[in-house]
């Protein structure tokens, strides 16, 4: 099984170096071609693109200025421990063993505006570039467009290397609009979680990103490679609902 993840808006760039080996991003020399288009905004630039405000797009106006191709780990941070948001605190990649980030490295797969797509331990610097913003680069008039066979052909390459045809979606679906899935031809399975409101299933968005972190350490934890065991998820009270579920949507509530 390979499992995709979207990344967070916000970033760590003050974690000190780490003691294993680590790797760098597969399309290094594609996200240099979008870099090297935002380094000519200026903040204000930013500010009207990002739909941000000025103090962080001062801050992402001076991530990019700072961004190179060289990474090493004096001035990157593997991505699995850069990004911070709830999916990212449900995930705790902090607390996982050597062997836990072993079994990340093959099996989980982190979706980037920027970078494309990232295995736990690529080497990145701190940037701000959501897949759904509006930049275009050459025949490419967005970043789907600019991503979206690069991304299936990694995930593909992935996935035969496993001789394995499942991904498990926890991304968003502004990072699995990235996928061409006719060409992926994969059995997708789609964990969905929700809350009991009024005697009522709902997502809450909030939640719904952290279960998917959550989801994502079950499966490197116990090392799952069979879809089926991910309805024995029972992590902060959630469980398997079939009454919702399908064979492409496994539905969790609490």
């Amino acid at each position: 099984m390979l499992i995709i993840l979207s990344p967070a808006k916000t970033m760590d760039s003050l974690k000190s170096a780490v003691g294993f080996e680590t790797t760098l991003p597969e399309y290094l020399k594609f996200a240099e071609q979008l870099a090297a288009i935002l380094k000519m905004k200026s903040p204000g630039e930013l500010s009207n693109l990002m739909k941000i405000n000025p103090e962080i797009a001062q801050l992402t106006f001076e991530r990019f200025q700072q961004w190179g191709t060289v990474n090493n780990k004096e001035n990157a941070i593997p991505a699995i421990f850069s990004y911070i948001g709830e999916a990212f605190r449900g995930l705790d990649a902090e607390s996982f063993s050597e062997k836990d980030l072993f079994f990340a490295q093959t099996h989980l797969r982190i979706l980037s505006g920027l970078y494309g797509i990232l295995r736990p331990l690529d080497l990145i610097q701190p940037y701000r570039l959501e897949m759904a913003l509006k930049i275009s680069t050459g025949s490419a008039k967005n970043l789907y467009d600019f991503w979206k066979k690069l991304i299936t052909k990694s995930l593909k390459k992935s996935m035969d290397v496993q001789h394995d045809n499942v991904l498990i979606n926890l991304a968003s679906q502004e990072y699995f609009k990235s996928i061409n899935i006719k060409e992926l031809r994969a059995r997708i399975i789609t964990p969905v979680f929700k809350e009991y409101k009024n005697g009522e299933p709902v997502i809450v968005t909030v939640y719904a990103k952290k279960a998917r972190g959550l989801m994502a350490r079950f499966i490197i934890q116990n090392q799952l490679t069979n879809p089926e065991d991910l309805k024995l998820f029972d992590y902060e009270g959630y469980y398997f609902t079939p009454s919702l579920s399908t064979e492409t949507e496994f539905t969790f509530t609490r």
